[in-house]
């Protein structure tokens, strides 16, 4: 008696899968319409949201606008690892949210106190995104340091304070010399390369109130480690036995994610300036 219940029940069940299957190939749906009611589906926002969220929550079965590109994006850079498509969905994201085409707006502080207080709702065009140009320059550095570069700095366009880019640009500038067989680009990319970490120290820095509450007399070792090789690569030894003296400063008291670097710094110096005392 029991088997005989269990196989009406997967009967019945089988047959309502299938007049739910019959129903939603006949209903048409209205894009976007469906997330009015999926909480993780952002709501109306000046502002995109710029962070990931899981693709598989947003429920979006074709991206519509330059955010769900982004997220599909971001869904294939990320979960599947596949660079291609990221690219692709990157870039078409681009083209609904262009500084170049107007597609969209670089909020001033102008524009925040226009608002007197209350944002609207919606922005027409709608905020020039960052996260897509970090991401698309990111996977474009190796390959087209040009582009790759152009999307950096239209982030600065957006966010001139925002850390950390001027940085990819002084990385990208160095890839950019590396790959070269030409000595005059060799050295223009090294200079630009210079003047972006000098740019991104300059965000942070190192003032006496900050030293009084830190004790650190340099920080960003980061920085101070990548400038002082592109020092060495250019052959000014001087420039960048200094500079691995800052970056030692700026880890005495927090160290480095890449410890062995320490060692190899007080050993570059000693190699570089015999003279210098290392700390």
């Amino acid at each position: 008696m029991k088997l005989i219940y269990r196989y009406t029940f997967l009967i019945l069940l089988t047959l309502v899968l299938m007049l739910i299957a019959v129903f939603a190939q006949n209903v048409t749906y209205t894009p976007g319409e469906f997330q009015t009611s999926n909480p993780y589906y952002p709501k109306a926002d000046p502002f995109y949201f710029e962070g990931k969220i899981d693709w598989n929550l947003l429920g979006i079965t074709q991206p519509q606008n330059a955010w769900d590109f982004l997220q599909r994006g971001i869904h294939f850079q990320d979960d599947l690892n596949d660079t291609p498509d990221a690219i692709n969905d990157y870039q078409t994201s681009l083209s609904m949210n262009s500084i170049q085409s107007g597609t969209c707006q670089i909020v001033t502080l102008a524009t925040v106190q226009s608002w007197n207080g209350t944002p609207p709702a919606q922005l027409t065009p709608a905020p020039c995104m960052f996260t897509v140009r970090l991401r698309l320059g990111y996977l474009l550095e190796q390959t087209n340091t040009s582009r790759a570069i152009q999307l950096f700095q239209e982030v600065l366009q957006i966010d001139p304070q925002r850390l950390g880019v001027n940085t990819l640009i002084a990385e990208t500038y160095v890839i950019e010399a590396q790959q070269s067989t030409d000595p005059t680009t060799q050295q223009q990319a090294y200079a630009n390369a210079v003047s972006a970490f000098q740019a991104e120290l300059a965000l942070s820095p190192v003032t006496s109130q900050s030293t009084a509450l830190t004790a650190d007399s340099a920080n960003n070792s980061k920085v101070h480690w990548e400038l002082a090789q592109v020092y060495q690569a250019t052959g000014q030894n001087g420039l960048a036995a200094s500079e691995l003296q800052s970056y030692l400063q700026a880890t005495q008291w927090h160290s480095d994610v890449y410890p062995w670097r320490i060692a190899l710094a007080k050993s570059q110096i000693q190699t570089l300036q015999p003279q210098l005392k290392v700390k």
